[in-house]
């Protein structure tokens, strides 16, 4: 970039583009709530069939694609306002150079180098020395360099116009690199012509996602940064300090952050959330449709079978060894894609204002963490948490949202006159394995802090007071128990436990609520009630006896929630049924039904069993 034109820029016109953008993306943002929240919830309420259906669908897509223009412009919105914060800098040298040359009466050239005049004092013959011109240098030793040479002239012109020089210098050299940086980056910022928004195209916005962050990371950077490893208040208190500028550059660059941050709005990590999903999604799909279109081929190859008894011989297809391994990969890809559409699904699906969901918190890697509530967790009267345990992951999402939506529907039903917000809290790396990674207390450890961090953000976020309750499953009986016991100040009013290997206490007020507030109980037939004797087959045991189970974790588990000696309260459930008699474990899930369910219900709402 040349001196004439960053003289000419005004860095400000690139602002207010930025501002119009982001004017877009508030506009597609409230299509989007219209779309999803009124008209929708409007439409699968007072109209049946199936064309009602297909056009429920139709208005679903439309949402999205508001939502990927809301998204799209709030990127674009945050480039142009980081090229001209990154402009502005460069003109702020540029002018200081400028404002140093007219007060020492140097000329700036129009290539941008500096005439000094003669001056200082004459040497013995008489001379005043001599005026020149010198060019700007933006290496950082030739810069030394040139500098020190200017020091020894004794014409003080000389290193007064260097310094402009290289000021100038510095100044083009920092706008060509912005303008080098940001024009790809910006030319990018575009969708394709035609009305699908793709997979790809969400993959595409991932990529800019990352790409808009690592090069505004200058401009990113002089916003007010967020508490390091901040607590919800210092989260919320920065979060409020915030300009509305300067709240959608975060959400553009950093959604995945921001989306965690406990103690922010739920809407605020809602609309970051579902925009990683959006990304998270559409990277997985392209990578699925790509793995697709490698099926090798031929995937079959044909073997003559002989019946040994009768002779019979027939020609059978046998898949490939090398089918094989390509579509155990190909259930491997749409394994967490299966999670994300039962996420997805939610948000078009649900009835009135009081079953909203919210994503409080998503993270495809690996096995998967999702924070999902059914309700708005911030207006709602009562908010129950449920902590899932054993073999949950994404790709299994399902079945722990459809428990906190009945729930949620049992809660309102119990207690109509307030609202119930429900949330599935996998905000955790859960144990996979009954009889493996079960038995290890670090997983539930490395869960405390989280979920603290996530129970105090409620109430931080909460407008006005909020009855807690936390519900444990299996394994994560002991994630919620050991929350409870290491953080005497947990907002928490009640505790249920159910399927429980132990909570990781002896007794039920040493989770800091009252005993009495403490609720726990397992099936008779749950299989966390068996134990592989010598013989090697699974056989009841004693409810009490049953954190033989972990063996030499068994002090770290405590007693039976449901024993006398625990001291906490029980409820009902049915006994369920053993293992093999109708699938694998059934008494192990059955507690949100039936009396069960009945019982959570009065317990999440204030009441009692």
């Amino acid at each position: 970039m040349d001196l004439a034109t960053l003289t000419a820029l005004k860095p400000a016109e690139y602002s207010e583009a930025a501002d119009g953008y982001r004017v877009a993306a508030k506009m597609a943002s409230a299509a989007r709530d219209d779309i999803e929240n009124r008209i929708a919830v409007a439409m699968r309420t007072d109209l049946k069939g199936d064309a009602a259906t297909e056009a429920s669908k139709q208005v679903a897509r439309l949402g999205q694609n508001f939502h990927y223009i809301q998204t799209q412009c709030g990127l674009i919105g945050t480039a142009l306002e980081a090229f001209s914060y990154e402009l502005e800098a460069a003109r702020r040298k540029l002018d200081t150079a400028l404002a140093h040359a007219r007060t020492a009466g140097l000329t700036v050239n129009p290539d941008g180098s500096v005439t000094y005049p003669a001056g200082g004092e004459k040497s013995e013959d008489g001379k005043t020395p001599p005026g020149g011109t010198v060019t700007g240098l933006t290496d950082a030793t030739a810069s030394a360099v040139g500098r020190q040479a200017a020091g020894f002239d004794p014409n003080p012109h000389h290193r007064l116009a260097q310094d402009c020089a290289d000021l100038i210098a510095s100044a083009l050299k920092d706008a060509t690199e912005a303008d080098e940086k940001w024009a790809p980056k910006l030319r990018a910022l575009k969708a394709d012509d035609d009305l699908t928004v793709s997979a790809e195209d969400w993959a595409d916005t991932s990529s800019d996602t990352k790409g808009v962050s690592e090069a505004g990371a200058t401009y990113l950077g002089s916003l007010p940064q967020p508490p390091q490893d901040g607590s919800p208040e210092q989260n919320a208190a920065w979060w409020r300090g915030l300009t509305e500028e300067q709240r959608w550059g975060y959400l553009a660059a950093y959604g995945g952050t921001i989306g965690w941050m406990d103690g922010l709005p739920a809407d605020v990590r809602d609309e970051a959330n579902r925009t990683v999903l959006a990304e998270t999604r559409g990277v997985a799909q392209a990578e699925l449709n790509s793995w697709m279109a490698k099926e090798p081929r031929p995937a079959y190859t044909e073997r003559e079978i002989i019946n040994a008894q009768t002779g019979e011989r027939w020609t059978a297809k046998i898949p490939t060894e090398e089918w094989r391994a390509w579509d155990r990969q190909l259930q491997d890809l749409k394994k967490p894609l299966a999670g994300m559409d039962a996420i997805q699904g939610r948000f078009g699906s649900y009835a009135d204002e009081s079953t909203r969901p919210y994503l409080l918190g998503f993270d495809g890697r690996n096995n998967g963490r999702v924070i999902f509530s059914v309700g708005n967790p911030d207006t709602a009267d009562n908010v129950v948490t449920y902590v899932p345990g054993t073999g949950s992951r994404l790709s299994s999402i399902d079945g722990d949202i459809h428990r906190a939506e009945v729930l949620q529907e049992g809660a309102s039903i119990t207690d109509p006159m307030r609202r119930t917000a429900s949330i599935t809290w996998l905000g955790y790396d859960a144990p996979q394995d009954l009889l493996g990674d079960a038995t290890d207390p670090e997983y539930a450890e490395n869960a405390r802090a989280p979920l603290n961090s996530f129970l105090s953000g409620i109430d931080t976020a909460h407008e006005g007071n909020v009855n807690s309750t936390v519900l444990g499953h299996s394994y994560g009986t002991l994630v919620a128990g050991q929350t409870m016991r290491d953080h005497p100040e947990l907002p928490v009013d009640n505790a249920i436990l159910v399927g429980s290997p132990g909570v990781g206490v002896d007794h039920a007020r040493e989770l800091n609520i009252g005993a009495d507030h403490v609720f726990a109980a397992t099936a008779r037939n749950d299989l966390v009630n068996l134990a592989p004797p010598p013989a090697g087959t699974l056989a009841p045991l004693n409810p009490h006896a049953y954190v033989r189970l972990f063996d030499d974790h068994s002090i770290m588990y405590g007693n039976d929630p449901t024993s006398d000696e625990f001291g906490g309260r029980t409820f009902a459930v049915a006994d369920g049924r053993l293992p093999g008699t109708d699938g694998l474990m059934p008494a192990h899930s059955q507690y949100w039904e039936g009396t069960s369910l009945h019982h959570m219900a009065r317990i999440a709402t204030g009441g009692t069993r």
